[in-house]
């Protein structure tokens, strides 16, 4: 069974950086991409940004790109979203996926003054 356990999410001033984190287990890590998405009160389930299974062709949403880069260390079944000049609208509940409905708890990121 897949299982996925997002951490690292916190309260940060805008302008500031963090690093989240996702552990998975339950299938071949190295042998399928991974993506992160994100939830803010009020919307849908929106997508963050992928990577390939040996962590190539990256691709990020727009809202996102040039501030936030997702790696992953297959060593350690772990992709990671590395987030900087964080806004208040990057305030969200974030998971991560590899494919299918199947998701983790998430963690709260919270961007504010």
């Amino acid at each position: 069974q897949v299982q996925l356990v997002e951490s690292g999410g916190a309260l940060v001033q805008p302008g500031g950086s963090l690093r989240l984190s996702c552990a998975a287990s339950g299938f071949t890590f190295s042998n399928y991409g991974m993506k992160w998405y994100r939830q803010a009160p009020g919307k849908e389930r929106e997508f963050v940004a992928t990577i390939g299974y040996s962590g190539g062709n990256t691709n990020y949403a727009d809202s996102v790109k040039g501030r936030f880069t997702i790696s992953r260390d297959n060593t350690k079944n772990t992709v990671y979203l590395q987030m900087s000049s964080l806004k208040p609208e990057d305030t969200a509940v974030y998971y991560c996926n590899t494919r299918g409905n199947d998701w983790g708890q998430g963690t709260q990121v919270t961007v504010s003054s």
